[in-house]
């Protein structure tokens, strides 16, 4: 029985990214029509399709309003969203740690603070090195790292957007030394995980600044870690997700979560083939299910 996937990409990457390309192919071997759509291009019909799997969005904090209206619509048009809109939702607002924190889970200590009283909340910590992003963000996008009393800190966090709420964490040097970690899970089973490091002299871990990404097995203790936060995630209402990356650094110790990525991560695909594979099994075990109740729920034909 077929199905047909829309892949919801943006304009930073049109197409199936590099890394989904063994994905797609496996989901066509599957018997799953895949077809990459802008998610903001208004010549899309989203109706046509069975299921939105997002996947390369990776524009979509900078027009935040436009995508939860883009939710809206797949609401309004009955299509569902993989993973579903009101879990897309509460992931897009990073303001999820503190219901984490609240849920036992170990996270980056945390304070969340609008924009207009950055600067009283910066009065308070002085000489600590800090890291400021905004709670709707992604790739470093307005993020500041510095030392609180430092006059080109004080300068960037003067440019900062007051209209936004943010994150304000302690600086990890363990990132630069030891690495942040990635652990992909498939329908909530754990399936492979990389170590990112930065690029020399710098502290963000994405490609685009230079940092690498490396296959490896992490142990049993943030293994621990990773599951926790993910049944934290059920405990507060979200329980069937697809797919997730549970990004953390390891601090004296501790794997510490630095945020779940369950919008448009990316899941280091090429490395683990077997991982695509079986990522590509799940989504169309769904698509198949939902395809086929909906054959056996239609009406009846009536024939003169």
């Amino acid at each position: 029985m077929s199905a047909y996937l829309a892949i919801a990409t943006s304009s930073l990457c049109p197409g199936i990214h590099p890394d989904d390309t063994h994905f797609a192919a496996s989901l066509e071997r599957h018997g799953v029509h895949v077809t990459a759509c802008l998610w903001n291009d208004p010549a899309v019909d989203w109706s046509r399709f069975d299921a939105v799997l997002v996947r390369t969005t990776w524009d979509y904090f900078k027009h935040y309003a436009a995508f939860l209206s883009w939710l809206d619509q797949l609401d309004r048009l009955g299509v569902p969203l993989i993973n579903d809109s009101q879990l897309v939702r509460w992931n897009s607002e990073k303001g999820y740690l503190a219901e984490l924190a609240q849920h036992g889970v170990a996270i980056i200590p945390t304070q969340i603070v609008n924009g207009d009283g950055l600067l009283d909340v910066l009065r308070t910590m002085q000489a600590q090195e800090i890291v400021i992003k905004p709670t709707v963000s992604g790739s470093a996008w307005h993020t500041v790292r510095g030392t609180v009393g430092e006059a080109s800190f004080e300068q960037a966090v003067a440019r900062l957007p007051t209209d936004f709420r943010y994150l304000l964490q302690p600086f990890v040097p363990e990132i630069i030394s030891d690495g942040e970690w990635s652990l992909m899970y498939f329908a909530g089973e754990f399936s492979h995980a990389v170590i990112k490091r930065p690029a020399a002299g710098d502290y963000r871990v994405q490609n685009e600044y230079g940092g690498t990404a490396e296959a490896i097995m992490p142990g049993a203790d943030i293994l621990a870690a990773a599951n926790q936060a993910l049944a934290a995630v059920a405990a507060i209402g979200h329980a069937d997700h697809a797919y997730v990356r549970v990004d953390g650094v390891v601090c004296a110790g501790r794997f510490l979560i630095m945020e779940l990525e369950l919008i448009e991560p990316f899941l280091h695909l090429a490395i683990r083939p077997e991982g695509a594979e079986r990522f590509a099994e799940h989504i169309a075990a769904r698509l198949t299910e939902k395809v086929a109740s909906q054959a056996f729920a239609a009406p009846p034909l009536h024939v003169a």
